[in-house]
């Protein structure tokens, strides 16, 4: 599936809901320090059509799918939960259907760019219609002193009912706080709405009402088991971090990238609460899937090096065109690498990814498997480090030393290797309250982090060195970075011993007794 054309806006709305009853009568703002003026509209109508899943997925992750006609804001709208009071919306224009109940068959109504934001949600499945709300809406609109909107009032009156239901009628209000309004001013205002006898709505949105579904949709298994609970909300946050990469948010697939790898390093280190062995096809496809968002993350890594590498240098050691080989290179690849992930992550191959981790987290392990306990998971997952530290030393031809010495011909890989293991090891003992042994291994895997993303740069700096000499450019801002990465790289050999031997006692003290 590749997404359509059609041009999609985003806003973020904090808003407050309200029931009332039909005889209340609408607060007065007067009086309030902050309001200048209220400025009251005609009544609008709305008419709403909301989709989801057969199984209602989108409501389940508290995101509304609609399409709306009639007041200043027709077209279609995904609402997507942003925090307490705040929800992110996504719209896009009409297209030219015509209402969308009307044939029973919806399958290819939603505009692909729309369906696309809640890709990981739905997946290969179909969208029809669930609910149809009308409202006649009575809109107030607020101004502070400096003449600048600051919240909105809407006093609505809805007719609702969902696919083949009965219709229900109620009255609410909705208080919208304007961008960049006084966030104090949402309580002040609130006040004035709860003294003229509403009462905060017990429900998130409409449609919520309509399907009588609110928090019992969102409710999942509660594991007894740490790691299977971290898994499970690892799962919910690459959805989320989904949608931030599709709309290119700043350091998403960074953010992505490094969920996928915590779930995979999860899956691993709880073998006996899932079952999953290393060779399993999740652990494969969580491999891929993170060496795929890999690609631009890498890209964007190197532009922000070079970039900053290249502004704190001296004007006269920035020879030739070295700032456009670099960051601007670094940054067309990244844009290479991003449209090679969502790619990805339209695939019917994606969506069986999230099909199985989500059948893997939904539901209890056997009973006859007994997890292990938190102490075992922790020394089994440090063992693997010691092993990796091992062969690293081996690798360096100083077996026995007290670190590594990074020039041998397989050492740079082999150090890596050890980043990876205490990676493992970190995200075990998060996900098992273990913070001590958690920030030892983050430690550790920090240094090394540093130490590879220079091997990366050295032969990333190379290349472009030996294109730029073929160019007749100059090379020698190239050599002067690359002994800046070198030197970088000794001084990460130079405090990793210190390192892993804090990591020894952070270990011994939190397994000890078991």
């Amino acid at each position: 599936m590749a997404a359509d054309s059609t041009k999609t806006s985003r806003y973020t709305e904090t808003e407050r809901k309200f029931e009332v009853v039909d005889t209340t009568v609408a607060p007065s703002f007067a009086g309030l320090s902050a309001v200048a003026r209220a400025e009251r509209s005609l009544s609008q109508s709305l008419d709403a059509v909301y989709f989801d899943t057969p199984g209602g997925d989108l409501r389940r992750h508290r995101i509304t799918l609609r399409r709306r006609t009639g007041g200043t804001d027709a077209g279609w709208h995904v609402k997507l939960p942003a925090g307490p009071d705040t929800r992110t919306e996504v719209r896009a224009p009409l297209d030219d259907d015509a209402d969308p109940t009307a044939d029973g068959d919806d399958t290819a109504v939603v505009p692909e760019a729309i369906r696309d934001v809640v890709l990981a949600i739905v997946r290969d499945q179909s969208l029809a219609p669930v609910a149809r709300i009308r409202t006649v809406r009575t809109v107030e609109t607020l101004y502070g002193t400096d003449g600048v909107q600051i919240a909105e009032f809407c006093d609505d009156r809805v007719s609702a009912s969902a696919d083949g239901g009965d219709e229900m009628r109620w009255r609410e209000w909705e208080l919208e706080l304007a961008p960049g309004a006084d966030p104090e001013l949402f309580d002040r205002l609130t006040n004035r709405l709860l003294d003229a006898g509403a009462q905060p709505a017990g429900h998130g949105s409409k449609l919520a009402r309509v399907l009588s579904t609110d928090a019992a949709d969102s409710e999942s298994t509660v594991s007894g088991d740490p790691l299977h609970r971290a898994v499970a909300a690892h799962v919910e946050e690459l959805l989320e971090w989904d949608r931030a990469v599709r709309a290119d948010v700043d350091d998403s697939v960074h953010q992505m990238r490094v969920t996928v790898r915590k779930i995979r390093s999860l899956l691993q280190s709880a073998e006996d609460t899932f079952g999953i062995t290393d060779d399993h096809w999740v652990l494969e496809e969580l491999r891929e899937l993170g060496a795929v968002l890999g690609i631009a993350r890498d890209a964007e890594v190197l532009a922000e090096r070079y970039e900053r590498a290249l502004d704190a240098l001296p004007a006269d050691e920035v020879r030739g065109p070295v700032r456009a080989r670099l960051v601007e290179g670094a940054r067309k690849r990244y844009q290479t690498g991003w449209k090679r992930s969502l790619s990805a992550m339209r695939s019917p191959r994606y969506f069986r990814l999230l099909d199985a981790l989500e059948a893997l987290t939904g539901a209890e392990p056997p009973a006859e498997r007994k997890a292990e306990k938190t102490a075992d998971r922790i020394e089994s997952a440090y063992r693997r480090v010691r092993k990796a530290v091992k062969a690293a030393r081996t690798a360096a031809g100083e077996a026995g030393a007290e670190s590594p010495d990074a020039d041998g011909p397989n050492a740079d890989e082999a150090l890596h290797r050890i980043r990876k293991r205490a990676k493992r090891l970190r995200y075990t003992a998060a996900a098992s309250a273990k913070t001590k042994v958690a920030d030892r291994a983050k430690a550790v895997q920090s240094l090394l982090g540093d130490h590879q993303d220079s091997v990366v740069s050295r032969a990333h700096l190379s290349r472009q060195a030996e294109s730029a000499h073929a160019a007749g450019e100059d090379t020698f801002t190239y050599g002067v970075l690359y002994q800046q990465e070198a030197d970088l790289a000794q001084r990460c050999e130079e405090q990793l011993d210190a390192a892993l031997k804090d990591l020894d006692k952070a270990v011994a003290k939190a397994t000890k007794g078991g």
